[in-house]
């Protein structure tokens, strides 16, 4: 068994690793001891000292209570908003995706290579240059600001990345399990769902991490094509952090902003592997 040795470079990266550590969690720690405190203890103590008397009642104001414009029923409402927007903005982005990237890896119709060019253009096409466009296409559907329009909307931007990903993780699966399949007898949508589809599971993780945290940390589509009726929780949060008549309640404002990130903080927590397994898998092969 190889013992290894302490050296000055394995210190130095335990000590960036450390540092870059303390970094990131230090405001979310900030955050949480925040969020348990009485406003008179957030005036009278340290920004690092633990609470001296726990606290829930900002969480529960600001899940339940907290005015987020005209209505104050907290961040609840939002929430449950952004599950419906990022259940279908996740779900429908990814089968296309993985349709597409299928198609352009083992079928490559006429013109699969200009195709494949344009979507991956359309990745890096700022969201502020589309939205007038978005606006005036869905106006005239009879769709804007209702929940329709803000799934396809994350359907539209959420495609090239999904087809990117799909169509280089199939790209490096062996030829001949499609040529097998095609022996057999297989057509297009049955490859697909019982060869391709069993197959997918790695990047199909990676590909949720990314849109799930893409469309529940969303705010400017939400804000522009969701509605009054279906606006997310970042959109709520926003209104909650910037009252600016009254008190500020930065429990309160702490606690609401934990509740809009935990979901991206849990994915990230408990899917973490399985994303470093899809990448490698073949996520960034071509």
């Amino acid at each position: 068994m190889t013992r290894r040795v302490f050296t000055p470079a394995r210190a130095g990266i335990h000590v960036f690793l450390f540092g870059a550590a303390l970094f990131f969690l230090l405001p979310l720690y900030v955050m949480l001891t925040t969020s348990f405190k009485g406003m008179d203890e957030i005036r009278a103590g340290s920004i690092l000292a633990l609470p001296v008397a726990w606290t829930f009642e900002p969480w529960r104001q600001a899940w339940s209570e907290v005015c987020t414009g005209a209505a104050c029923e907290g961040v609840r409402a939002g929430f449950w908003n952004s599950v419906a927007i990022t259940v279908p903005g996740t779900v429908l982005p990814i089968l296309v995706g993985a349709v597409n990237g299928y198609a352009l890896s083992f079928w490559r119709p006429r013109g699969a290579n200009l195709l494949f060019g344009v979507l991956l253009a359309g990745a890096f096409i700022p969201v502020q240059v589309m939205i007038y466009p978005l606006v005036r296409l869905l106006a005239g559907a009879g769709i804007f600001g209702s929940l329709p329009a803000i799934v396809l909307v994350h359907l539209i931007f959420g495609m090239p990345v999904m087809t990117l990903l799909f169509r280089n993780y199939y790209a490096s699966l062996p030829q001949e399990l499609f040529h097998a399949a095609r022996i057999d007898g297989g057509g297009f949508w049955r490859i697909f769902i019982h060869v391709m589809l069993p197959l997918s599971l790695p990047i199909a993780v990676v590909a949720a991490i990314m849109q799930i945290t893409g469309v529940w940390n969303d705010y400017i589509l939400g804000l522009v094509f969701a509605g009054r009726d279906n606006l997310p929780m970042t959109v709520q949060l926003n209104n909650v952090i910037n009252t600016t008549t009254g008190t500020r309640l930065y429990n309160v404002n702490m606690a609401a902003t934990i509740l809009t990130a935990l979901v991206p903080l849990a994915i990230y927590f408990f899917s973490g592997r399985w994303f470093v397994r899809g990448i490698a898998a073949g996520a960034v092969k071509g």
